[in-house]
């Protein structure tokens, strides 16, 4: 038997699943008749390929034996490749971005996606947790229902999207609470989160057009109910566009709002170190003239030393007070 051109026994040997190096192909296929998630060990018409990590010996056998475009397949590893759709030789092509925490910092990477005419393929650079949930069979899908389960794929990102972005706004709003108290580490925090928000953005927005390319129907062939589940997506996409401007909007105001008060506070201890600076120039000036060695006044007298010391206190409580009602201090 021949499919695409190659043997069956030869897509055994190819598409084995399991660990090869530090990349993993596996074949997934599930049924209504058979709705027991398998595992295959070779390719099967209505199966879901997934691909972790391929070397180029990988992407060559990939495209040769399914087949696919090779650059297509060079792209789904380029991590800055961004969100978009390309139909070819019959196979339609979506790179999307999601969201992946990583060394305490929360970015980005590609993912393609590949339906073909009995086949959805997914390639991507590194581990993704949201495939966990269907390779576990946590979720009720089916792979030869092919746009079903890319619509699923793309509902289960946006859930990944709505986490992060809830997660990075509680501790916004945390932090927001105790403003006068943060330091270096929460503003080190807030680059942070405004660099995984623009990563975000700079994943969603594309995305949003690329929903709206897949509604025309140039792409796949949606049915009615299909259409309904890509109308939702791409209003949980906006959804999750908004949600990220709106947290821009609130750490911009949190950083705002702290910059203003240590401003405040810096012009407070300012004013407060020049009007003692000129409040004890006062007794200074007075010592200074009592400290000449000429003949001075009260130079006689026993309680010269008191009298002068009252009368700078004197001058310094009313210089002290003239600041106060004018509200210098």
């Amino acid at each position: 038997m021949v499919l695409y051109g190659i043997r069956i026994a030869e897509l055994r040997v190819r598409f084995s699943p399991g660990p090869l190096g530090n990349s993993m192909i596996t074949i997934y296929y599930r049924t209504l008749k058979e709705p027991e998630l398998q595992t295959l060990d070779k390719f099967k018409a209505g199966s879901w390929v997934v691909v972790e990590s391929p070397s180029e010996e990988e992407l060559d056998l990939l495209a040769k034996d399914l087949p696919l475009d090779r650059d297509f397949l060079t792209d789904a590893m380029d991590p800055y490749e961004v969100p978009r759709v390309e139909r070819e030789g019959g196979v339609t092509y979506v790179f999307t971005r999601v969201p992946l925490e990583e060394e305490m910092q929360t970015t980005t990477t590609p993912l393609m996606i590949a339906i073909g005419r009995n086949f959805v393929l997914t390639v991507s650079g590194k581990p993704l947790a949201f495939l966990d949930k269907f390779q576990a069979g946590e979720l009720e899908f089916y792979t030869t229902q092919k746009t079903k389960l890319f619509l699923q794929f793309f509902f289960e990102i946006n859930n990944m999207y709505f986490s992060f972005i809830n997660g990075i706004a509680r501790r916004v709003r945390g932090v927001s609470i105790r403003l006068e108290n943060i330091g270096n580490k929460e503003i080190k925090q807030f680059v942070m989160f405004e660099g995984s928000l623009n990563d975000f953005l700079a994943a969603l927005v594309p995305t949003n057009s690329l929903l709206n390319n897949l509604l025309s129907g140039k792409f796949l062939q949606l049915f009615e109910e299909d259409q309904e589940l890509v109308e939702d997506i791409i209003l949980s996409n906006r959804q999750l566009i908004e949600l990220c401007q709106s947290n821009m909007r609130s750490i911009r105001n949190v950083r705002e709002g702290y910059s203003t008060i240590m401003s405040n506070n810096l012009n407070r201890v300012i004013k407060i170190l020049t009007a003692l600076t000129i409040v004890l120039t006062v007794p200074t000036i007075i010592a200074s003239f009592f400290g000449m060695n000429i003949k001075l006044p009260l130079a006689e007298s026993s309680d010269a030393f008191l009298i002068v010391m009252g009368g700078t206190i004197l001058i310094s409580a009313g210089v002290l007070a003239l600041f106060l009602k004018n509200r210098w201090l």
